[in-house]
């Protein structure tokens, strides 16, 4: 557990400029603890230190909104969440936070601008799993998050448990029409964020909160979405992940129902009833979930001397080199390239997002023309 001085050193080491959590975690490998690195991060001109009282300002902050700031040395800190090789090394819970390590939980994502019947599904099937002990965790977006949230703590007598993911500081409320929910889900819930307090909704935002709601969860169900809907990506990270992924069919005149159609069509389980998650989620909970290695535990690409160069070079843009508008195998890619598939795979994740790559059939990616 993470005393005060950690916590702050973790703070401060996270929230510094260029320091994201894959070169955090390298940069506690190599030095061993946050206190080292943040001794010798000076010297590396790229990185600028987060002022040491700006993080006691932002803990004090918390202390006195009775937000709990938890990093992996916690054991309150997600188990699920723990292996993803890009965890957040912070991560501030307002509520229940005991519910991070519920045994049975299951995300639900969908369209923001769900149809009546996509959000009655959502509630509907919130309401019916959390009766039977499985805690929804969402993201609390207009739609089908929304729906979901509401429906599960409506149930167990109207007092049920759920976990919001933000990509706003957990207290900060968006979109401000649910100010009303918020307040609800953290008496029920839980709030969970890895965004500094006060941290205003910004779109890079979400992809990052993404990966953390499929992560907390052993399988995500997409009740609506577009081909090119965040929540496919949010599926696509979870299946990454090792974890279920479930999807309610639609008709195929309705855009909403491409994305669950194409995932079914690529393997997702289908889903008419809660049973049919019931039964996934129960069968597959008996089995360790596939997680990936914690490169905070095992990592190679650590040089032994570490330079500026190497420690900060962005391989996003390095892949970009190889990636033309035709279309290049991501196998062939990771040989090019000389990283790992999850290194791979991430900052193929982060191009995506930022629009200027797409996905092609066979495992391909291209330069959008």
């Amino acid at each position: 557990m993470a005393n005060s001085e950690q916590l702050l050193d973790w703070l401060q080491l996270i929230n510094s400029e260029n320091v994201g959590p894959i070169t955090f975690y390298k940069l506690l490998d190599f030095y061993n603890t946050a206190e080292a690195a943040l001794e010798a991060l000076p010297k590396f001109s790229k990185y600028k230190l987060f002022p040491r009282d700006a993080a006691k300002r932002e803990l004090d902050k918390a202390y006195s909104q009775n937000i709990h700031i938890l990093t992996k040395l916690d054991a309150a800190y997600p188990e699920n969440l723990k292996h993803i090789e890009d965890a957040p090394p912070v991560l501030y819970v307002a509520g229940n936070v005991s519910l991070l390590n519920k045994e049975l939980s299951l995300s639900i994502v969908g369209a923001r601008n769900a149809s009546i019947n996509g959000r009655k599904t959502a509630s509907h099937l919130a309401y019916d799993l959390t009766n039977n002990d499985v805690l929804i965790i969402s993201g609390m977006a207009r739609g089908i998050d929304s729906a979901a949230h509401k429906g599960a703590m409506y149930a167990k007598n109207q007092k049920g448990e759920t976990i919001a993911v933000l990509g706003t500081g957990v207290d900060v409320v968006y979109p401000s029409e649910n100010q009303k929910l918020y307040e609800q889900i953290k008496e029920q819930g839980a709030i969970v964020s890895e965004f500094l307090l006060g941290s205003e909704a910004q779109s890079s935002n979400f992809p990052r909160r993404n990966r953390i709601v499929s992560a907390l969860s052993l399988g995500t169900l997409v009740v609506e979405a577009t081909l090119h809907s965040g929540s496919l990506i949010t599926a696509r990270l979870a299946a990454e992940q090792g974890k279920d992924v479930f999807a309610i069919p639609g008709s195929p005149q309705d855009a909403r129902a491409m994305g669950p159609n194409k995932l079914i069509k690529d393997g997702a389980v289908l889903v008419e009833n809660h049973e049919d998650i019931l039964e996934v989620l129960c069968a597959n909970n008996h089995h360790k979930v596939i997680q990936y290695v914690d490169k905070c535990k095992k990592n190679v690409d650590i040089p032994f001397q570490l330079t500026e160069d190497k420690l900060c070079q962005n391989t996003s843009n390095a892949i970009v080199d190889y990636i033309n508008r035709e279309g290049i195998y991501v196998d062939e890619l990771i040989r090019l390239s000389g990283l790992s598939a999850s290194e791979i795979s991430l900052q193929l994740l982060e191009l995506e997002m930022d629009g200027r790559i797409e996905r092609q059939p066979g495992n391909k990616v291209a330069l959008i023309k």
